[in-house]
């Protein structure tokens, strides 16, 4: 299934493996409202589809996505506070639908990841990268600050990397990004699709309801907004479920559970 969009193309394939693809490579895959706009619908629209096993980020040309569309920002100039505020909170609000999406949500970054971009590998649970990658928080460099993306930075890479990187826009590569947490695995490039497949593979073993549950404890935990009794809680209510029965039940009869045949 092909869903059309002008700054983004999402393609779901018979696995259910959604392909969110970056797609304004003549301006480097920068952020501007239209984009903003159409990932939050496609982010959406997978949280909505249970067909949908995994989703797969990535970006067509040479750039990953260099942050916020200049022209994007210089407009909010021209804008009263109250519009300013309102654009800030769809770009909030689209990583925020990235981040509590529930599938397993793949990165791969290929070229360059500033500001914005950034912000996007850090809302993703496992991050591919070639070795040629660049990172970059650039923000201060425009007089601007990494505002909205701080929250998932800090879980990200913790205070210290953001101050680091971010008071001085310095650029750091694969390796570094790595050393942080902020990707997961290097490969080269010609690799990248291998080193993706595997990891597709690995999630479709695993129970699409108990990835959803456990990615929104995990964000409740780094939150703090869950307590030791509730992670019971939440664990006795997995017990309860038929998938969670059926994938013990087929662990017993060596067999493959539903989800995984």
């Amino acid at each position: 299934m092909i869903q059309t969009y002008e700054t983004i193309h999402l393609e779901t394939d018979a696995r259910g493996i959604a392909r969110l693809v970056l797609n304004r490579p003549d301006k480097h895959n920068a952020l501007n409202a239209a984009m903003i706009r159409e990932i939050t619908d496609a982010a959406t629209r997978l949280a909505n589809d249970n067909s949908v096993r995994a989703v797969v980020l990535s970006a067509n040309g040479r750039s990953f996505c260099a942050g916020g569309d200049l022209v994007w920002m210089r407009q909010q100039f021209d804008a009263d506070h109250t519009t300013r505020v309102l654009e800030a909170s769809h770009l909030a609000a689209m990583l925020r639908c990235l981040d509590e999406l529930p599938k397993l949500l793949i990165a791969v970054i290929e070229g360059s990841a500033f500001g914005g971009g950034v912000g996007l590998a850090a809302v993703c649970d496992i991050v591919l990268a070639a070795p040629d990658a660049k990172f970059a928080l650039t923000e201060t460099k425009l007089g601007l600050i990494p505002a909205t993306i701080a929250p998932v930075l800090l879980r990200r890479i913790g205070l210290a990397n953001i101050r680091r990187f971010a008071l001085n826009a310095c650029p750091f590569g694969a390796v570094e990004a790595r050393s942080i947490g902020l990707i997961s695995e290097i490969h080269e490039r010609q690799e990248l699709g291998a080193s993706m497949e595997r990891q597709i593979d690995l999630a479709l073993a695993c129970a699409p309801g108990a990835i959803a549950d456990a990615k929104q404890l995990f964000r409740r935990v780094a939150a703090g907004a869950i307590s030791q009794s509730a992670t019971a809680e939440a664990l006795a209510a997995r017990w309860e479920a038929d998938e969670t029965r059926q994938g013990v039940e087929a662990f017993f009869l060596h067999r493959r559970p539903p989800w995984a045949t």
